[in-house]
């Protein structure tokens, strides 16, 4: 008997149906326009494009102009490659349009499906971005695709990596641009770390297109793009602390060596900040449970770790002037491997080596706040229905499942469940070879590397030729892919998601003719076309007799997606097919839920070894698991993407801002702004609103204005004044500060100076983000213990996250203004002696290296200085970091000379 929701599903239909049918109108609109487009010359196509740019430009909206530029792109595709689109497809395009993610099927022609909503995109001018999962594919589809949009009159690009900096940006500069996610990522944050608008890459976020966006989108959304470069020398740090940690003694602190974690009880935190103040490493007037803090407690916690967790001999050995790390399972040792987070410099100061500098993030963005960048988001896969949730409630995006061009004719079968591994895989072998008898391909489906050689061995054994997919060359694995559904064919794959290739029946028409065409370059290509798609006419017929692809699974993945991707392989437009999984006790799944109970069942029919179980209730109890451990994931990715908002909003927030200082031609007040602001926190440190002037501090105001401003203003003399308040105070410090900045100005010159300003404010926006990263890093880390105290840990990481990013633009402000006083031009001497420095340098270099003989730089000290350097004109500097040698050709740091400014 039905229920209530599955009688009305049957009488109003689902609502991804209704959203079918009511789009399927557009459609038909589309299919009317048909006649008048292919009644077009080629320079008609490119006509019409320019007229609706000329429109979607004037503010005629694009879904007004929907059915004619897909009509206009449908008939470009059917003349540059033969393709006409089906109906499914232009649905397909019109939901990815729509800014939805389009569930199609393997084999429906997804690359075709993207031109049709990136045409329309890309008619306003401002770019649409097409993402692939790995290098091969964006250029395959880019060089593909390219026919169709050149057709249409307009550009495409492709990104790769190691690519020169002008060919990216002409690519991003093309109308429709070919990409992976990595490379998109890693482009948005090189692009915020330039210090001028012309060297930025992308243009801006617009519209994507996410190819395989569950892969994308789901499976390597945790993992961050990370761009990393050796820190700020800290070692005095880790040997300050480090000489600390011998003294605590065994109750101030807790150790689990099950856990390898010690943690510092409450005495030994009393103790601890005592003695950091003491010390002078922990500030005056500091607590250290305040959020600037953050830094030091990790590197104290890093030092308890190195000396009671970590014992030299048995975990590190010191080698010379290294600490070398030891495996914990061979006992062989590890050279070049390094603890992160800092903990293996603690141990280099445990045991007085020489500290070498850890690596820091300079720039990092998850693949869930990067595409949530864009103004508008859509994808296609064969594989999103079981996801829907996560991409409703993280990307706003919903899924339609668009109709196949044919009926499926595939036949899934119930899954086999055997008591062990050693049995299920015996079945495997015998269940291929019947296959393989018969000529039917079969695409055997396995969720390791390790379990598909472990099956390819058996293979070996049983003398079934076979293929074995792996990860190596994506070029190779197209041909693999491409072969696998040739009569016959056994090929075993560890992951089938993504590949990008269809499997057809009987063999790839397109790969045989390239390899043909390579073969025998003097041929006629017309014959070797001709008769190749003859011959795979008669094999495709062979291998549909023979029951098509059958996809036969050694495994029932976590996720649902996963196993319908590889069960998709099979069943392509229309074609003949079948798929079944293979199951064991033994298996991850399995043995997490529920094996016990399904033993029971089994021991109670009274199975016999090899025999299995293939019931319905099995698939349903075993579909329920999975959606649990679905829902598991998905929680733990949402937590995740919690925290890392926190440093998003604070990531849009300076790349913004430095966005508006690149654009800025007079940056003069925000400077200005800067410098008052600075003065308004100096007045009311020291000498505090309603309070009176025997209470101020006007000596430290006195020393602070003279080592920030570079003012010598007499502070003490106003002071003393009668009717002196802190206004007067701030407006006098104003008109000092602002006289200092008028004669700067006047000394370098009105257009030198902003071009000063500029450089030192995006300089000290790039080191202070820097600094505020690792100190976030180091909140993550210690944050999760708030826990204990029945507080919420990603409430404590927004709130001292936002104190910690206060407290970095206050300090900006200081350093910007602290630079700007600082700065001066040379004097005619100063400059004289510089450059006959350099000249010097340079021909003590240019005599060192003439032959390979002659004689050696004296102490190899001499340097040159970097080509068009000069003094007074920071912008002529390059972007040195602070450990670079300083480019004026001194020898020295660059935070020892140029950099103190």
């Amino acid at each position: 008997m039905l229920g209530l929701g599955a009688i009305a599903k049957k009488v109003f239909g689902t609502p991804n149906d209704r959203k079918v049918k009511a789009t399927l109108k557009t459609v038909e609109r589309i299919n009317a326009l048909e006649p008048e487009f292919a009644a077009l010359s080629d320079d008609g196509i490119k006509e019409r494009t320019r007229a609706l740019s000329v429109r979607a430009k004037n503010g005629e909206s694009l879904d007004d102009l929907l059915p004619e530029a897909f009509a206009n792109c449908r008939e470009a595709a059917r003349r540059a490659l033969g393709l006409r689109a089906f109906d499914t497809q232009l649905l397909g395009g019109i939901f990815l349009h729509e800014g939805n993610i389009s569930e199609m099927k393997t084999g429906e022609g997804k690359p075709l499906v993207a031109t049709f909503p990136a045409y329309l995109n890309a008619l306003s001018g401002k770019g649409v971005h097409v993402v692939t999962v790995n290098d091969y594919l964006a250029r395959r589809d880019a060089e593909w695709m390219a026919k169709v949009y050149s057709a249409l009159g307009l550009t495409t690009g492709v990104v790769v990596p190691q690519q020169p900096d002008d060919e990216k940006r002409a690519a991003y500069k093309a109308d429709i641009t070919y990409a992976t996610n990595n490379e998109l990522g890693f482009d948005y944050l090189r692009d915020n770390m330039r210090s001028s608008k012309e060297d930025m890459a992308q243009r801006g976020h617009n519209y994507a297109i996410v190819d395989e966006v569950d892969s994308i989108l789901i499976d390597e959304a945790r993992t961050p793009l990370i761009i990393s470069g050796p820190s700020e020398d800290r070692s005095d740090l880790y040997t300050r602390v480090d000489r600390l940690i011998p003294e605590i003694q065994d109750d101030y602190f807790t150790k689990d060596e099950k856990q390898r974690s010690v943690n510092f009880t409450d005495e030994g935190n009393e103790w601890l900040e005592e003695r950091l103040l003491t010390a002078g490493i922990l500030p005056e007037g500091q607590s250290l449970y305040d959020p600037e803090s953050t830094t030091i407690v990790h590197h104290v916690n890093q030092g308890l770790r190195a000396h009671k967790l970590f014992i030299k001999d048995q975990h590190y050995i010191v080698r010379g002037d290294d600490v070398v790390l030891i495996d914990e399972f061979t006992g062989r040792m590890m050279a070049g491997r390094r603890l992160s987070d800092g903990l293996h410099q603690a141990i280099e100061a445990k045991e007085g080596v020489s500290i070498q500098p850890e690596n820091v993030t300079l720039a990092s963005v998850t693949f869930q706040n990067y595409f949530r960048l864009y103004d508008k988001l859509s994808g296609m896969t064969g594989t999103a229905t079981t996801e829907a949730e996560e991409f409703a409630s993280i990307y706003g995006l919903g899924v339609v499942e668009v109709p196949t061009n044919r009926p499926i004719a595939r036949a899934d079968e119930h899954d086999q469940v055997y008591r062990t591994g050693k049995e299920k895989y015996q079945a495997v072998v015998d269940e291929i070879r019947k296959a393989h008898d018969s000529g039917q391909p079969v695409l055997v489906g396995t969720t390791s590397i390790e379990k598909s050689e472990m099956l390819s061995q058996l293979l070996t054994a049983a003398e079934i030729p076979h293929n074995v997919l792996n990860a190596r060359q994506h070029e190779q694995e197209a041909q693999i892919v491409a072969d696998a559904g040739k009569f016959g064919a056994v090929t075993i794959a560890t992951n089938m998601a993504g590949r990008g290739t269809d499997i057809k029946l009987g063999g790839n028409v397109e790969f045989q003719i390239m390899e043909a065409i390579a073969a025998d370059p003097e041929a006629d290509p017309d014959e070797i076309r001709t008769r190749i798609e003859a011959e795979q006419a008669e094999a495709e017929k062979k291998v549909k007799d023979a029951g098509g692809l059958f996809v036969l699974a050694t495994e029932r993945h976590e996720s649902r997606r996963i196993d319908n991707q590889l069960r998709g392989r099979s069943g392509r437009q229309g074609d003949p097919g079948r798929s079944v999984f293979f199951l064991s006790l033994d298996d991850d799944l399995m043995r997490i839920f529920g094996s016990e109970r399904l033993e029971k069942v089994l021991n109670t029919l009274g199975m016999k070894d090899g025999e299995a179980i293939v019931h319905p209730w099995v698939n349903k109890s075993l579909e329920r698991a999975q959606a649990k451990v679905e829902g598991r994931n998905f929680d733990m990715r949402k937590q995740l993407l919690k925290f890392d908002d926190v440093m998003n909003d604070q990531r849009k927030a300076v790349f913004e801002q430095r966005l508006e200082i690149m654009d800025a031609e007079d940056i003069g007040e925000i400077a200005e702004d800067m410098r008052q602001q600075v003065i308004d926190d100096l007045v009311d440190e020291y000498l505090p609103p309603r309070s009176y002037a025997d209470q101020w501090d006007a000596t430290g105001l006195y020393a602070a204005v003279i080592e920030i401003l570079n003012v010598d203003a007499p502070v003490l003399e106003w002071a003393e004044e009668d009717g002196v308040d802190q206004e007067i105070v701030r407006e006098r410090l104003y008109e000092a500060a602002d006289k200092l900045a008028a004669e700067k100005l006047d000394a370098f010159g009105e257009e030198q100076m902003r071009q000063i300003e500029k450089q030192f404010l995006l300089q000290t926006i790039d080191g202070k983000w820097r600094e505020h990263l690792l100190t976030l890093e180091h909140l993550r880390s210690v944050v999760g213990f708030r826990g204990y105290a029945q507080r919420d840990p990603l409430n404590e990481y927004k709130t001292e996250g936002f104190q910690l990013f206060e407290t970095m633009l206050d300090s900006l402000r200081v350093e910007v203004t602290r630079k700007l006083a600082k700065v001066r031009p040379l004097s005619e001497e100063e400059r004289q002696q510089m450059m006959d420095q350099i000249v010097a340098q340079q021909r003590a270099v240019a005599d060192a290296t003439q032959t390979s003989s002659g004689p050696a730089v004296p102490g190899g000290d001499s340097f040159a200085a970097s080509p068009g350097f000069v003094e007074s004109d920071p912008t002529t500097w390059g972007d040195p970091a602070r450990n670079d040698p300083c480019p004026c050709g001194s020898g020295k740091k660059f935070k020892h000379c140029h950099g103190a400014f």
